[in-house]
């Protein structure tokens, strides 16, 4: 239908450039569609999304849900209230590294994350937990399914006056461990997972859009000359190496979370990041810089 931004300036040049009808005011863009994309600063989206809500339209929005969880519950409700999908924008869940590895991550038990950016003044009116932190607690808590028995935490702000380097060491009732770190004051770029699990250990690289899975399993008596054997001792049972690469579907992941909301609208499903999900994430996010 269009889109709506406050800085005229852009909102021309975006309307010749596209060829989007550009709409005057947020409510007269609500008022015109069914469903809204919310793409503002973090410090809006409440008011964006409950005047979307209100006006009983599907909702889409970016991380973090909002900057507040007291603003995050009263989303709940009205898109309880509305009966209308909502989605948050963790895009992470949709980068194709990660997908090709969804079938090999069965019960981790130590989980290892590090999310590193160069120094962008974008993203600095909210601390680095919100900003960066969080795509990897949502990606923890989309996998590991149990409650977080405890929280350690450290940051530091250096350039700006919330932390923009932060660690979290997140334990699960069922025994995982989650190490996070986040930073945008780094040198370099890097985006990679690790998941370590029974006989196996997979790696997923978010920004290269790389994985690998290296597994074991007990060795056959008469192996292949070039099989990979790991002798444990002890009398234990040989174990066979194998390293894989699986198969990366070049995906846009920004088109295909905006393709599974809508398929969730029209079938009546529920979107696969919910609005609670992005609740639980902001969570443990303000629990984390709570502890910092």
């Amino acid at each position: 239908m269009g889109f709506y931004d406050p800085d005229e300036f852009i909102a021309k040049e975006v309307e010749e450039k596209f060829g989007v009808k550009k709409f005057d005011s947020s409510d007269e863009l609500i008022k015109a569609c069914d469903i809204v994309d919310i793409v503002t600063p973090t410090i809006s989206h409440f008011k964006c999304a409950s005047a979307a809500l209100k006006k009983f339209k599907h909702v889409f929005i970016e991380k973090p849900l909002t900057t507040t969880l007291t603003e995050a519950r009263s989303l709940i409700d009205l898109a309880n209230e509305a009966n209308v999908k909502v989605q948050v924008g963790h895009v992470e869940r949709f980068n194709p590294a990660f997908l090709a590895t969804m079938p090999f991550i069965q019960n981790p038990m130590f989980i290892e994350a590090h999310r590193l950016s160069q120094f962008n003044p974008r993203g600095t009116d909210v601390p680095v937990i919100l900003d960066l932190m969080i795509h990897d607690i949502d990606i923890i808590l989309s996998i590991v399914k149990s409650p977080v028995k405890r929280i350690h935490a450290s940051g530091v702000a250096v350039v700006s006056d919330t932390p923009d380097i932060a660690n979290s060491r997140i334990e699960f009732n069922n025994g995982c461990v989650a190490n996070l770190t986040a930073s945008r004051i780094s040198m370099k770029n890097m985006r990679k997972t690790r998941f370590f699990q029974k006989d196996s250990y997979i790696a997923v690289d978010f920004l290269n859009k790389e994985s690998e899975i290296i597994r074991m399993q007990d060795a056959p008596e008469n192996p292949g000359p070039f099989a990979m054997i790991l002798n444990p001792g002890g009398g234990k049972k040989q174990k066979e190496v194998f390293v894989e690469k699986p198969e990366i579907k070049p995906i846009n992941a920004i088109k295909t979370e905006l393709e599974t909301f809508y398929d969730s609208i029209l079938n009546n499903t529920e979107p696969l990041v919910t609005i609670e999900d992005g609740y639980n994430s902001l969570d443990l996010a303000y629990k984390i810089m709570e502890k910092i």
